[in-house]
């Protein structure tokens, strides 16, 4: 995206760069109807200040994701804030340049926000003389491109006394250059100047003031072989930092070194204030971390800050290069603190955002069992953790996960709910399998004779798992030959089983089942006994309709 007028040269031309196919905007209004997502924001190079701000104030209360790079030109900034300035504090503004010019179009409106009178003039006819008699206090600013030919004779126009002003100026100007070339530069001042010599101890610079610098090889970076000569030749332009006002000979003493320094700082402040990673070499353990160099900035990582995980000794980490985020810096005291930690955090959020973006709810993954709750198990799914809640782990009961679930255990699990907000996935194992209802007819039919384990007692009789997620009851009256008053007399929860179905009711999922019938009929060769255990029951059931 380009912030800026969609005709402006420059526009035109980042666009072209983009194949023709970047968006362009150029008012918050054009912000707020925008559809389009993860922008990446640049701007014309002359617009105000104040729309990239305002466009960006859209975007970020429709948490729009964008990333921007301020290209406004820093010397436009300048301009427009200077210009600002002025007009808060003036009667009437004076802008000067074409009217087809960008940077002095935004000029006159940036005036015009807090001056009342505001005159923008293209050349010495447009300049309104007889209202300008008016004001006490006149500001006047001009466009990049405005010639200064134009300015002298806007100027000149307005005062008669402009010639006097100009050989003030020029007086000026040469006493300022006369003062420059008597002053020498102070020690830790960057200088620049042009090479007049170069040998393979040193290189001679011309300082434009009455001694010379030298840098000697110390003082400069060279790579194997190199020569100063390689490097260097007369009339080059060089930028080196003092470091002695006098080496004893009558010489600036320069270093390109401590500049590379002063550089590498910037780089490391930079990277603070834009929150971007950087590398550097574990070059030591110390207590409580290690020391690492950045170029020829050193720092300080923490033992906490080495690794996302618990480091013990910090021993392993020198000798290797690692991606960090510095998360502090004081250049005066020579000092900078970085955390590798960061770094694995964030590319770990990002991991898992591609896991996030790569899963739909339906989808069946492999997954591997981490650790149990008692409600549950969580299992990683690529480096993202789900929730197997102990109810979808079986179409059975279960008392706890481990009754079919083993730590590291590798298993196929399926993707019920995923709340991205929350960061939660809810997975299910048993719906890889079938519900036993739905496929009974293919396994089990009346009078099958079936194996299974007692799981549960009532008063009325004992109910039989055949499978996880299907049980039979066993009514009191199937459970044995005999009369049986207390269940628990002839069965235990856990015993294993054999019975007979009796009867299949799908529509309200019952299955009846008998252990009698498949238990042999005992002879009885006393009719008397059977006649007793008669009377005995009759006398039974006449004492319980009684009390009822």
């Amino acid at each position: 995206m380009v912030v800026g007028d969609r005709n402006h040269p420059e526009v035109q031309g980042i666009n072209g760069w983009c194949d023709n196919q970047a968006l362009i905007i150029n008012a918050a209004e054009e912000a707020e109807a925008l559809e389009e997502d993860h922008l990446f924001v640049v701007a014309q190079t002359t617009i105000r200040l104040e729309l990239l701000e305002e466009i960006l104030s859209v975007f970020e209360k429709k948490n729009k994701d964008f990333k921007v790079t301020n290209t406004i030109c820093h010397a436009t900034r300048e301009r427009q804030e200077s210009c600002r300035e002025t007009a808060e504090i003036c009667d009437a503004m004076i802008i000067v340049g074409g009217r087809d010019s960008s940077n002095t179009r935004k000029l006159m409106e940036i005036a015009e926000k807090t001056c009342e009178n505001c005159y923008f003039v293209e050349n010495i006819e447009d300049l309104p003389l007889k209202d300008l008699l008016k004001y006490n206090k006149i500001g006047l600013a001009a466009g990049a491109s405005t010639p200064e030919r134009i300015i002298k004779e806007v100027i000149s126009s307005m005062s008669e006394f402009i010639t006097e002003n100009q050989e003030d100026n020029l007086m000026h100007a040469l006493m300022e250059e006369i003062e420059k070339s008597l002053r020498l530069p102070r020690t830790g001042e960057i200088v620049t100047g042009e090479v007049i010599q170069v040998s393979d101890r040193e290189v001679v610079v011309n300082l434009g003031c009455k001694k010379d610098g030298i840098i000697t090889r110390d003082e400069l970076t060279l790579e194997g072989d190199q020569k100063l000569t390689d490097l260097f030749k007369e009339g080059d332009e060089i930028q080196a930092k003092v470091i002695k006002t006098d080496n004893g000979d009558g010489n600036i003493l320069l270093s390109k070194k401590k500049l590379e320094v002063n550089e590498h700082w910037d780089e490391i402040n930079a990277a603070l204030e834009d929150r971007s990673f950087v590398n550097v070499k574990v070059v030591k353990e110390v207590n409580g971390g290690v020391i690492a160099s950045y170029k020829e900035v050193f720092g300080f990582i923490p033992l906490s800050q080495l690794s996302d995980r618990f480091v013990e000794s910090a021993a392993e980490f020198v000798g290797k290069v690692l991606p960090v985020r510095v998360t502090r810096v004081d250049q005066k005291k020579g000092k900078a603190v970085f955390s590798h930690k960061a770094f694995l955090v964030e590319e770990k959020q990002a991991k898992v955002a591609e896991i996030w973006e790569g899963l739909n709810v339906g989808d069946v993954v492999e997954g591997t069992v981490m650790r149990f709750t008692d409600y549950g198990a969580f299992v990683d799914i690529g480096g993202l953790d789900g929730l197997l809640h102990i109810s979808e782990i079986s179409w059975g009961k279960l008392k706890h996960p481990q009754e079919v679930l083993s730590i590291g255990e590798k298993i196929q699990v399926k993707i019920l709910a995923m709340n991205t907000e929350k960061g939660k996935i809810s997975l299910g194992l048993k719906q890889n399998q079938p519900e036993p209802w739905t496929i009974i007819d293919e396994k089990y039919q009346v009078g099958q004779i079936i194996s299974g384990k007692v799981v549960q007692i009532k008063d009325y009789g004992a109910f039989v798992e055949l499978e996880p997620g299907l049980d039979g009851l066993v009514h009191i009256s199937e459970i044995a030959h005999k009369r049986v008053t207390n269940i628990a007399d002839e069965l235990t929860v856990g015993q294993e089983v054999e019975a007979k179905i009796l009867e299949i009711d799908k529509d309200k999922k019952r299955i009846s089942l008998s252990i009698k019938e498949t238990l042999d009929n005992p002879v009885v060769e006393d009719a008397a006994v059977i006649e007793e255990e008669a009377e005995a029951a009759d006398f039974d059931d006449a004492e319980e309709s009684s009390e009822e």
